[in-house]
């Protein structure tokens, strides 16, 4: 299950990672196959002819592989440089002792990287027998190291014959010595202190100093015996001496120390800690150390009372820059203080001297086999900006700033991995890598591969440019006069109208205010800031997103075209919160039910879903009458896989419905006229449910043939005399009517005897009414 899990995470983590490179390959400001490969490590550029559509920006070229490929460009047509190595320098590793054996292969390389992608290789190291050593022994010549200065003068012989053993070659030895800064607070400057810093009593004392070169390195046992022997105790006022600025100068003044092709080993013996960087202020020293020799004609530091003592970081770096292994031979009392500054200096040794210094010999012996048997490999400068390189140890691992493998014996070849990588296009440039403590040196040489070789036949008259033109990398570089995709646009007799309407969006501005119109293609402007506008209208910028707390997309996302792109763990709009899941968790553990998204640790709920869970729908109708037909199915038919599209339902058969307040109490009649019954409750995810299926239907009876027929009969009879007699009270009640009708008309009837009323006479007379009577 775990396994499972890591898995569907890795795929969702290399599905975003392809996502965001498609998106900033798509989005970025590309015209020409160099422009598309500077864009990212990704990128790639399709050569394919005719991969793009009439009218469409040569930007579409540039684009992951993958998406290319799905767009139809043919895999033979994707350019996409690559790194490549050339050795220039490979001898082998030496295999018997020589006068200048080679223990680093190989010694010379040329790299040429695209910006982006990482590049490694092997780096092998041979520690060859006889390697010659350089011993510098810096002793601490305040007054409480008197004993061990007189122990010290005894072991001239036996110092360099345990050297020349350790090594089976060539061994040299030399001798310097300090105290401190001869001003106050550190020493007493009392003239007379200055000229004899020691107590009364002491027979012999030299003048306070700061750091002296007493011998440089010789194979000469009496040499050495004789300067040492001559060397007198000093002093000073206060604890800590000036240790760092006597380890600066003896790994600056390579020239008067001697320092050879060899191993380098500075010997520091002392019972005190030391001054740093800054304790200078307390004798108003304010200049910082500049790291450069200052010995004078007498060699003694000249300028120890007038530059600060260096900081930790600065001795560090100039060990490693000259080679030089630093052994601290110290007393038990500050075996701490040492411990921690030999963290801080790769390939460094602390060993404890006892009170007089009597077991310096095998101290130095211990050191020098834990020292020679670490290999640590780096580069030896600062490297140039926009350049990283990383080691892997000899067994592999995690890559670091630097590759250490421990226990590595004479002639015993090791392999390290180094990874080279470079950011953005740069100029040639070049750095050394070698092994610390090691003069072997391996030179890197950089170049980046930021154009495109497309190996296009250059015809002037290419039929895809309109003979106006040559075929670079699949897009047409035009003959001067000539302009457009294809070159179809001649300077001067252009469709003016139709070129400009193909750069408006929706018939709006041409190219959104931000470009030119050329051709029907916009080229855009540059931005305030200096990026570019770009999409096919020019609508599109990388500085106009949401802010979160006044950064572009909160500092964690990248702004692409107006959206945010969040970086792995953000989201929101502004990616402005982490991504957690933990509050949108309902009780049974799933995200936001599964009807919405989990933002910014708050479900977004789908629909009309409410929050904080996305549980509950007010206002969603009950799905009763829709799932009738699969709740008939599974619940009351046999075969229940034949039930179509009813996995949205997880069906149960219960012997009584439960009334709970977030079910629903359906009632819906089957194909045979049933009624079913059944409580339906959302489960997880949009339009899912879980049903409760009560096993009794609610059937009617069977219709009774006879009553219906008898009945049927005797209300068609029954309705027969209903209309009859209905029809003989009409009748009966209409001649009720015409009988009372008679009898009040014959009641006002008046009937004369005299005469008779049809009778009419046969004169008229006639009087004229207008006749006055004259």
């Amino acid at each position: 299950m775990h396994q499972g899990v890591c898995l569907r995470i890795l795929v969702l983590l290399l599905i975003g990672e392809y996502v965001q490179s498609q998106d900033l390959c798509s989005s970025a400001v590309v015209n020409t196959c160099a422009d598309c490969i500077k864009t990212g490590p990704t990128c790639v550029w399709c050569k394919f002819l005719n991969f793009t559509k009439p009218g469409e920006q040569e930007a579409v070229r540039c684009n992951t592989k993958e998406a290319l490929v799905s767009k139809g460009c043919p895999e033979n047509d994707i350019v996409s440089p690559l790194n490549n190595m050339n050795r220039l320098k490979d001898k082998p590793l030496s295999s018997t002792r020589g006068r200048d054996p080679v223990q680093i292969q190989p010694q010379e390389i040329k790299l040429q990287l695209r910006p982006g992608v990482p590049f490694t290789f092997e780096l092998k190291f041979k520690r060859a027998e006889g390697y010659p050593v350089d011993l510098y022994y810096l002793m601490d010549l305040s007054y409480s190291m008197k004993d061990d200065l007189e122990n010290v003068k005894k072991l001239g012989n036996t110092l360099l014959e345990t050297l020349k053993k350790l090594t089976t070659g060539r061994a040299r030895i030399g001798f310097g010595s300090f105290v401190d800064k001869t001003v106050l607070p550190f020493t007493d400057t009392n003239e007379e202190k200055l000229r004899r810093p020691c107590p009364e009593k002491e027979g012999s004392c030299q003048a306070a100093f700061g750091y002296k070169h007493v011998l440089s390195l010789t194979d000469s046992t009496a040499t050495f015996s004789t300067m040492v022997s001559q060397q007198q105790i000093s002093g000073n006022l206060d604890t800590p001496e000036g240790s760092l600025d006597a380890i600066m100068q003896a790994a600056v003044c390579g020239d008067k120390i001697g320092w050879g092709n060899s191993t380098r080993l500075l010997v520091l013996a002392t019972d005190a800690g030391f001054h740093m960087a800054g304790d200078g202020k307390l004798a108003a020293i304010l200049e910082p150390n500049d790291e450069s020799c200052h010995l004078d004609k007498n060699f003694m530091y000249g300028k120890s009372n007038e530059l600060d003592y260096p900081s930790v970081g600065q001795v560090a770096i100039k060990l490693a820059e000259n080679n030089i292994q630093p052994i601290f031979a110290v007393t038990k009392n500050v075996e701490d203080v040492y411990r921690e500054l030999s963290r801080l200096i790769p390939k460094s040794e602390v060993g404890v001297l006892d009170s007089d210094s009597s077991n310096v010999i095998e101290l130095i012996r211990e050191a020098y086999n834990n020292l020679s048997s670490t290999v640590i490999v780096r580069h030896e400068e600062q490297l140039p900006e926009h350049l990283t390189v990383q080691y892997s140890s000899c067994k592999g691992g995690v890559f670091s700033d630097q590759g250490t493998c421990n226990g590595v014996k004479i002639n015993e070849e090791v392999t390290f991995t180094v990874n080279v990588q470079v950011d953005k296009c740069i100029g040639d440039t070049s750095f050394r890598i070698g092994p610390l403590g090691f003069q072997d040196r391996m030179t890197v040489h950089v170049s980046t591969r930021c154009e495109c070789r497309c190996d296009d036949a250059k015809n002037p008259s290419s039929p895809h440019c309109n003979g106006k033109g040559h075929v670079v990398c699949g897009g047409c570089s035009c003959d001067e006069g000539f302009v457009g995709q294809r070159c179809e646009c001649e300077v001067g007799k252009r469709d003016e109208s139709s070129l400009r309407a193909a750069c408006r969006r929706d018939n709006g501005t041409e190219c959104e205010g931000r470009g030119d119109c050329v051709c029907g293609r916009c080229q855009c402007h540059a931005t305030e800031s200096g990026s570019f506008y770009y999409g096919q209208h020019c609508e599109c910028d990388n500085e106009h997103c949401e802010k979160f707390q006044n950064q572009l997309c909160g500092g964690n996302g990248d702004c692409v075209c107006g959206t945010c792109k969040c970086h792995e763990g953000y989201e929101g709009s502004a990616c402005h919160c982490k991504k957690s899941e933990e509050k949108c968790k309902g009780r049974d553990g799933t995200v936001c039910h599964g009807r919405g998204k989990c933002v910014c640790n708050q479900c977004e709920c789908l629909g009309d879903y409410k929050k904080p869970f996305c549980r509950r729908c007010p206002t969603c109708e009950p799905p009763c009458q829709r799932s009738g037909a699969c709740i008939e199915c599974l619940g009351f038919k046999k075969e229940q896989q034949s039930c179509g599209n009813c996995s949205h339902i997880k069906a149960h058969m219960v012997e009584r419905l439960d009334k709970k307040p977030e079910n629903w109490q359906c009632r819906v009649k089957d194909s045979e006229g049933c009624w079913m019954l059944f409580s339906m409750t959302e489960d997880n995810g949009l339009e899912k449910y879980i049903a409760e299926i009560l096993k009794t239907r609610e059937c009617p009876e069977p219709p009774n043939v006879v009553a219906i027929v008898a009945g049927s009969l005797a209300g068609v009879a029954l309705i027969g005399l209903l209309i009859l007699l209905l029809i003989k009270l009409l009748i009966h009640l209409k001649d009720l009517k015409e009988w009372k009708r008679f009898e009040q008309e014959k009641q006002r009837a008046k009937w004369t005897d005299g005469s008779n009323p049809l009778f009419k006479e046969a004169t008229t007379k006639v009087e004229n009414p207008t006749f006055s009577g004259d």
